[in-house]
């Protein structure tokens, strides 16, 4: 909230450093057999982005003798563009890790897989969003002229991040890592709707970081609600949960079909805005985002079939597998959220339209 909520880089600096500590310890204490490793990984990862980050804190600042966002804004066009071009990459480095965009997307699946389940729904909810906020809050009102210098490129790997995080995601076969990688395919809409530079695809980004904050969190806590009753996460273990738990199936194919970008559904919308607006600046990066979509649907049905349906596992006989009345309605809001954004997406869009339009001014050469 602090973050999201600051109007001074050196408060939003401050809170994203401090956002580490709880996460740093929720994986490194409670999580999995990996978790030092995958913690320590996550914190050199961060640490190393926002170091560079500080650096270009304190060049504003000697630049211009205040941090307020507002002002950084007014004043961004006294700033040379090789300066800005130097600042955009400082600052880069820290949201491009936080994303995660690719190639610096690594300590995300660790994390991840190894992070408990609460663990994993604040990283996927509320952390990867940071990167992506960055993006909006920093670069693009206070660094104009190295977003348009920099916008092919990050429109390029934005892209790859898509169509790559999707084909990793086919060959996952334990599911907490499939989602977690599917994140990455996910977040690389978002930076592709940012760098559209394009009204449809920003508000596309932006709803669809609210988007994807509900499904990939309602699809963590169905991992840890049926690894709870069951202690494996391997695809290969399940099969025919249906037939014990079908309050359970219908719930994760809601989430599932969710991700997917069924019409109907919340992530539909973010995505048409999205690849509505890179068809709008570069046609052949809307064709790689569409692609990037019948991939995610591929691997999001294959792990529902392939889990869900067909007959029972013999090594899940005598389990109770079905939700109890605490989890049904811990997910029942998450299903909520996806049926209203998907079916009244003017829900959160009306509050972007004036805002994006003011922004992208600014961005306007």
């Amino acid at each position: 909230i602090g973050l999201f909520a600051a109007s001074n880089l050196f408060l939003f600096y401050i809170f994203w450093e401090l956002i580490l500590v709880p996460i740093f310890i929720i994986i490194g204490v409670w999580g999995g057999p990996g978790r030092i490793y995958a913690a320590v990984k996550f914190l050199l990862f961060t640490l190393s982005g926002s170091v560079l980050m500080l650096v270009g804190m304190i060049a504003l600042y000697q630049t211009f003798g205040t941090l307020d966002f507002k002002a950084l804004a007014k004043a961004s066009a006294t700033l040379e563009p090789t300066y800005q071009t130097w600042l955009f990459i400082a600052f880069l480095a820290a949201f491009a890790v936080k994303v995660p965009m690719f190639p610096v997307h690594t300590w995300l699946p660790d994390a991840h897989t190894e992070a408990p389940t609460a663990g994993s729904v604040i990283l996927a909810g509320i952390l990867l969003k940071m990167g992506a906020y960055g993006f909006l809050r920093v670069s693009l009102p206070i660094l104009p002229d190295a977003v348009h210098r920099f916008v092919t490129p990050m429109l390029v790997v934005s892209a790859v991040a898509i169509v790559y995080g999707a084909y990793i995601t086919l060959i996952q076969t334990d599911i907490k890592r499939l989602i977690a990688f599917s994140s990455i395919s996910h977040m690389g809409f978002v930076t592709l709707g940012i760098f559209t530079l394009d009204e449809n695809g920003v508000e596309g980004a932006v709803l669809q970081m609210i988007n994807h904050g509900i499904i990939s969190a309602a699809l963590f806590l169905c991992v840890g609600m049926i690894y709870e009753r069951t202690h494996t996460r391997e695809i290969k273990d399940y099969g025919g949960v249906a037939k014990t738990a079908p309050v359970y199936s219908t719930l994760l194919a809601l989430f599932c079909l969710a991700a997917a970008g069924f019409p109907g559904l919340n992530s539909f919308v973010g995505e048409f805005l999205i690849i509505s607006g890179a068809f709008n600046t570069h046609p052949w990066l809307g064709f790689m985002a569409v692609w990037g979509v019948a991939l995610g649907t591929a691997y999001l049905v294959w792990l529902f079939y392939r889990v869900v349906m067909g007959e029972l596992n013999p090594g899940l006989e005598g389990l109770k597998l079905e939700l109890n009345r605490r989890e049904i309605a811990t997910l029942a809001p998450l299903a909520l959220l996806a049926l209203c954004l998907g079916l009244y997406p003017e829900l959160v869009l009306s509050y972007l339209h004036a805002p994006v339009a003011e922004l992208l001014a600014g961005v306007t050469p």
